[in-house]
């Protein structure tokens, strides 16, 4: 039997300028059920949802709710076609409780009553099985009640379709079983849910429905049971693509560099980082996992000099001199290259720290190294080589070399980060989410990176949020939670869920031999 379509869009097609987003786009989102939207980085998929939540209409095409042709101009016109969108960056006001952010915004009749706005909220997380005060304010709140609130936001204003753009991008595997609990609630209650995500272990486990886009194109909708994680990966791309990960024996590592009790404060005298201590070798990949904000960032920029340390050590050993130890503590990312530290960082904060936007690839590759020309105009001609190899090698695509790099996808302006850095044949690299946003693609075009550099005898510490990519890449995964190490475990033995427990420090499995 053919389920009731809740929404239909028939070609819908969004151009922005001579860029065309979406073309001749039509699929169906059914009720009660859960459809994952998959495609690669510029597929179309948010656009194509944001025009379902009102924040774009579109050019050409028709929508139609409960087979009625509609016009979502605004988000509040969503919201009265009962269609709410939860996306990836929270938009809530950390001074306010739950309850606040939850009724913000909307035209209440009478008299503000807390106590009836709380009762309803109570009644909507035990009907589907949230966990929430309503009374907590936001910034008390960990980012799974974050997103706990924004979903019940959308259904106390009575969505019964409903959007998720990467909903457990930041969330531990524990919290993400119990959203997907969540969901099968809200699903057996007659809602329709839209999952945009890139991770295909939670599309076969959570979805009813897949559908794809390729280049703004529709491609096909298949039934979850009937396909597998590649065939969607193929269809995705339009070619065969490899899932799976390398992950070679280290050969002869070496400690390449060690921290110890290292202690860090923020801008308001806070530990961000408490006592931690482990080490990096040459030859392996050392995974950092931990929920977001446990000092993951922290620790890479004290690292590489850009944040200052409170107390601890940060030794480096050079390849070609081990007995030779350089304290990188208290010195500038200037004074660690001059001490002949072979480093590369790759920073969470692509445009804003890594890259400079208004510039194209070759004018970025110079920053690198511009100082050590000794000209004040230096000479553009290597670079622009260097450039071009980039493009070439990690398929970067881009009008020109010269082409601003915000102009470019966020997949491709991480190919010239990761390019670039690599380039300067470092002994140490840092990846802090070097694959966040990116599409199945690219993501296992850095890991191939990562392991190249890793064949070469490099120490390669890589910070990821996707714990399954994590257990397949890395040899060692040290986790942190609130700025303490809680573990450092084996990453061939130890288990997804070992890893979850250790995220919210309930458990810990590992070597303590964190030196």
């Amino acid at each position: 039997m053919q389920s009731v379509s809740a929404v239909e869009l028939r070609n819908v097609t969004k151009t922005f300028g001579s860029v065309v987003a979406n073309n001749n786009v039509s699929l169906s989102i059914r009720k009660g059920e859960i459809l994952a939207l998959l495609g690669e980085n510029g597929s179309g998929k948010t656009t194509l949802m944001n025009m379902l939540a009102g924040i774009y209409f579109p050019d050409s095409g028709q929508i139609l709710v409960d087979g009625e042709e509609v016009a979502i101009r605004s988000p509040r016109d969503a919201f009265d076609l009962k269609i709410g969108m939860i996306h990836q960056h929270f938009k809530l006001v950390d001074v306010f409780t739950a309850a606040e952010n939850i009724v913000l915004g909307l035209k209440e009749k009478g008299k503000f009553d807390r106590k009836a706005i709380s009762r309803q909220i109570r009644e909507i997380s035990a009907r589907y099985g949230f966990d929430l005060d309503p009374d907590k304010k936001i910034y008390d709140m960990a980012v799974s009640e974050k997103q706990t609130v924004e979903i019940i936001k959308v259904l106390y204003r009575g969505a019964d379709i409903l959007i998720l753009d990467e909903p457990t991008a930041v969330l531990t595997p524990q919290e993400t079983e119990k959203l997907f609990a969540v969901l099968r609630n809200m699903k057996a209650d007659g809602k329709s849910i839209v999952i945009i995500t890139h991770k295909l272990n939670e599309v076969m486990a959570i979805s009813d429905r897949v559908s794809i886009l390729r280049k703004g194109e529709y491609i096909d909708t298949v039934e979850t049971r009937t396909t597998n994680p590649q065939a969607l990966t193929d269809m995705m791309v339009g070619h065969a693509v490899t899932l799976n990960i390398d992950r070679p024996e280290p050969v002869n590592p070496q400690r390449r560099l060690v921290v110890k009790d290292l202690t860090c404060l923020d801008g308001q005298g806070v530990k961000v980082l408490d006592g931690v201590s482990f080490s990096a070798r040459g030859g392996e990949i050392l995974g950092i996992a931990g929920i977001a904000g446990s000092g993951q960032k922290e620790l890479c920029e004290a690292i590489a000099g850009l944040h200052p340390v409170s107390s601890g050590q940060i030794l480096y050993s050079s390849p070609k001199e081990p007995d030779q130890v350089e304290s990188l503590v208290g010195r500038t990312p200037m004074e660690i290259r001059e001490l002949g530290v072979s480093l590369a960082f790759v920073p969470e904060d692509r445009l804003g720290m890594g890259l400079v936007g208004s510039m194209g690839m070759t004018g970025n590759m110079m920053l690198k190294s511009y100082n050590q020309s000794g000209r004040f105009f230096p000479d553009t001609k290597p670079f622009r080589t260097l450039a071009e190899e980039i493009r070439e090698k990690l398929e970067v695509v881009t009008p020109s070399v010269n082409t601003p790099v915000r102009k470019l996808s966020g997949g491709n302006v991480q190919k010239v980060l990761v390019g670039r850095e690599i380039a300067s044949a470092p002994a140490l690299l840092m990846a802090a989410y070097p694959v966040r946003g990116l599409d199945i693609n690219a993501s296992y075009t850095i890991y191939r990176l990562l392991n190249e550099q890793k064949a070469k005898g490099v120490a390669v510490i890589y910070v990821g949020e996707d714990l399954d990519v994590l257990l397949e890449l890395c040899d060692r995964i040290l986790v942190l939670c609130g700025g303490r190490v809680s573990g450092i475990a084996d990453g061939r033995t130890v288990t997804k869920e070992e890893i979850g427990l250790m995220m919210t420090q309930t458990g810990e499995v590992g070597d303590h031999d964190r030196t």
